[in-house]
């Protein structure tokens, strides 16, 4: 087998996430029902439209506010949204900027536009990168793109923008629904759990041969 791409996700491969973080910063905003996070209401019609960019910023703090019946401005917002981000792990960019020099690399992130002013402002700062686009080959943002993992034609889309042959391309993710979509469409896969990370499956900038890639 021989690999030639390599697609990885952000958040929880590259990124550090702790979704905890944020519903503890909303309950000190003043959400009485936590709960209310897990709903179809809130999952599918405010979070999962933010983040395939259907609805704006100020559109989305608006649902927010109403639909967690809390009082804050767009600043104590934002802040408690962008809680379960950690800071992008300098080791991380190493093993990107290694793994380029070998590989055609991709990144698929399913983000929203407030996380994204985050971690980019970060990547300038402390990197000196601009963009994502100079850290990898490219990079995709589902709030960009209008699509998300694990839907099909998020896939598709950048399979036919880089003429990518699936079979020859690793796409690293930390969910199963989205490896398991990956598969079908004839990717190689490598679900990454804790405590592993994404530095371990590298040397040198290359894939470990021992890679257990499904």
């Amino acid at each position: 087998m021989k690999i030639k791409n390599i697609i990885f996700d952000f958040g929880g491969v590259i990124l550090d996430i702790d979704p905890q973080l944020t519903i503890n910063e909303l309950i000190n905003l003043g959400l009485k029902n936590p709960e209310k996070l897990l709903t179809s209401g809130f999952m599918e019609d405010i979070a999962a439209k933010f983040e395939r960019g259907i609805l704006t910023p100020e559109v989305f703090r608006t649902k927010l506010r109403n639909f967690l019946q809390v009082d804050a401005t767009d600043q104590q917002l934002d802040e408690a949204w962008n809680a379960l981000l950690f800071d992008i792990p300098s080791e991380r960019i190493a093993v990107i900027e290694q793994v380029k020099k070998h590989y055609l690399t991709l990144l698929l992130s399913n983000s929203n536009e407030i996380h994204y002013d985050l971690f980019v402002r970060d990547l300038q700062l402390r990197f000196g990168y601009r963009e994502f686009d100079e850290l990898f080959h490219k990079a995709y943002f589902s709030f960009d793109l209008h699509l998300s993992k694990p839907n099909p034609e998020v896939y598709e889309f950048v399979i036919n923008q880089h003429d990518l042959d699936p079979g020859k391309t690793l796409f690293i993710d930390d969910r199963e629904d989205n490896i398991e979509v990956a598969q079908q469409l004839g990717f190689k896969t490598y679900l990454l759990q804790k405590p592993e990370r994404v530095r371990d499956l590298f040397v040198d900038g290359k894939l470990k041969p021992s890679l257990n890639i499904k």
